[in-house]
């Protein structure tokens, strides 16, 4: 959990799983290439179908053509799935968008930003084709709060383990045993990255307890640099105890304040389901790459904590999932389980870890291959999940 942030990684294509982003929002002029029909959507009328089109590939464009911004679902009404949708399209913006629809009754529905939603005539399309979209159920926003509440006490039960544990570190350093101090490091460090998906309601506390010296004006000089990672620099190259001391108590004081901060801090219900992409996405740029390793070589331990974070959050998701894509919780299971053993097998006979960097080339190549794989996987779960309380 490293200064992690949003990355252009996320995808906003369900592709094979429930939605595919399709339709556009209010004054929405969409041309369906292969019919040559346009349909035209305002905020009084949502459109009115498209006239004779047959189940197959639909190639739109779409142009906003209203005042107000507006998400635009194409929806089953009979059955009260969506199929496809466009997110918060604004005034005079423009989108050309493939997919590939099966034969049914489809209906548009427009979600204003004023809070009117519209509903299209159904209009029926006929014909077989292989590789048709499938409805998702739309889940309201307030069906993730069960999830959040039951992360938040995920984190609230993780964090007095943190405390015990920077606080052996920082006697380490007291007593002047650098040794027992780079030992007592990283099951502390651990204790951090598996906390995962809480990150964004740490606010400053993540900089200052686990933050990289990427961006500061002195790099791994700068003396703002503070919390585990300044502390793993000064362990592997030698620095005194003495310089390390007020590290290590600061270390502490900032974990004993994130504790006590927790509490009236806010976990956003959205957020929940793009972290179990985000946590591992992130993993894979700073850990496998060992761009985040400052000495002890370990980044491949904090990959696989990484991956313990991620199946906290999955676990508090996984009803609203399955109720929407039965086989995914599965697949993404068996990614999980082979990344896994690809890190487990990084450490040597004694248990130590093999440096990011030190992989041998095929071994490499096999966990950057499976991290991608279950990657695609967790990419579904973010817009499975995505709040369409109004579709």
């Amino acid at each position: 959990m490293v200064a992690w942030r949003r990355t252009g990684r996320r995808g906003r294509w369900l592709a094979g799983a429930a939605v595919v982003a399709v339709l556009a929002a209010a004054g929405v002029i969409i041309g369906v290439t292969a019919s040559h029909r346009v349909v035209t959507l305002d905020e009084k009328h949502c459109g009115g179908g498209w006239a004779g089109p047959v189940a197959g590939h639909q190639s739109l464009t779409l142009r906003d053509a209203a005042p107000n911004p507006v998400q635009v679902y194409l929806i089953d009404p009979s059955r009260d799935l969506v199929y496809a949708e466009a997110r918060d399209l604004t005034p005079g913006s423009r989108r050309a968008i493939d997919t590939t629809l099966g034969a049914g009754r489809y209906a548009l529905r427009c979600v204003f930003t004023d809070g009117t939603v519209l509903t299209s005539p159904a209009h029926t399309l006929t014909g077989k084709v292989p590789g048709a979209v499938t409805g998702v159920k739309p889940m309201p926003d307030l069906d993730l709060g069960d999830p959040v509440t039951a992360y938040r006490t995920y984190v609230r039960d993780g964090l007095p383990g943190l405390l015990r544990d920077a606080t052996r570190l920082a006697a380490d350093v007291t007593s002047g045993d650098l040794t027992a101090a780079k030992r007592d490091w990283l099951p502390a460090h651990l204790d951090y990255e598996r906390l995962g998906a809480a990150y964004n309601s740490f606010e400053d506390f993540d900089a200052e307890i686990n933050g990289l010296a990427d961006g500061l004006p002195e790099g791994v000089a700068d003396p703002s640099w503070t919390g585990f990672h300044r502390i793993e620099y000064g362990l592997w190259h030698g620095q005194p105890a003495a310089t390390l001391k007020p590290l290590t108590d600061g270390l502490v004081a900032d974990i004993d304040g994130l504790i006590q901060d927790f509490a009236s801090e806010d976990i956003d219900p959205g957020d929940l389901p793009l972290r179990t992409h985000e946590i591992l996405e992130n993993s894979l740029e700073f850990q496998v790459s060992g761009h985040a390793d400052y000495g002890s070589g370990t980044t491949l331990a904090t990959t696989y904590a990484n991956t313990q974070g991620t199946q906290a959050v999955l676990g508090t998701l996984t009803s609203l999932i399955t109720a929407r894509n039965p086989a995914l919780r599965a697949a993404i299971d068996a990614g999980l389980k082979t990344v896994q053993a690809d890190l487990l097998a990084c450490r040597d006979a004694g248990g130590s870890w093999t440096a990011a960097t030190a992989l041998p080339l095929p071994q490499r190549q096999r966990l950057d291959a499976d991290l991608d794989g279950l990657l695609e996987r967790l990419d579904v779960v973010p817009n499975l999940l995505y709040e369409r309380t109004a579709a």
